[in-house]
């Protein structure tokens, strides 16, 4: 659904996928996104989704955390985004969706092609003879 993007820190340059809401981000054995940067609290940030508002991000009561260089304690995300708590920098983006396999698809498709070819032949033939 999104990725988390980890630009600085100890796990920079690597990639959280988030598929499930609420999802939380701190220092906490049980968090999601478990990060040990200097200023990072326990349970710093909670990024949860509301059908109607979008991904909202929301800081713990006097946690020091930044969205785009901005102090935030609740903020809807954008596409982009820059997300800091203590040292760590995260990258909000969406993430690539999954593709299902179109092969069955794919395979009916040639065979109806083949038939309608077949049955042109066919038709030809009787016209000739």
């Amino acid at each position: 659904m999104i990725q988390l993007c980890i630009l600085s820190g100890e796990k920079a340059g690597g990639v959280q996928v988030v598929r499930r809401f609420p999802f939380c981000i701190g220092r906490a054995a049980e968090s999601h996104l478990r990060l040990t940067d200097l200023g990072v609290w326990e349970n710093h940030l909670i990024l949860v989704l509301q059908k109607k508002e979008g991904f909202i991000l929301q800081a713990a009561p006097g946690a020091l955390a930044a969205l785009n260089d901005a102090p935030l304690d609740t903020a809807r995300l954008r596409n982009g985004d820059i997300i800091t708590l203590g040292a760590a920098r995260l990258q909000f983006w969406l993430a690539a969706p999954r593709q299902r396999s179109l092969w069955l698809r794919e395979w009916l498709v040639w065979l109806l092609l083949a038939a309608v070819a077949a049955w042109q032949f066919f038709l030809i033939y009787r016209v000739l003879k």
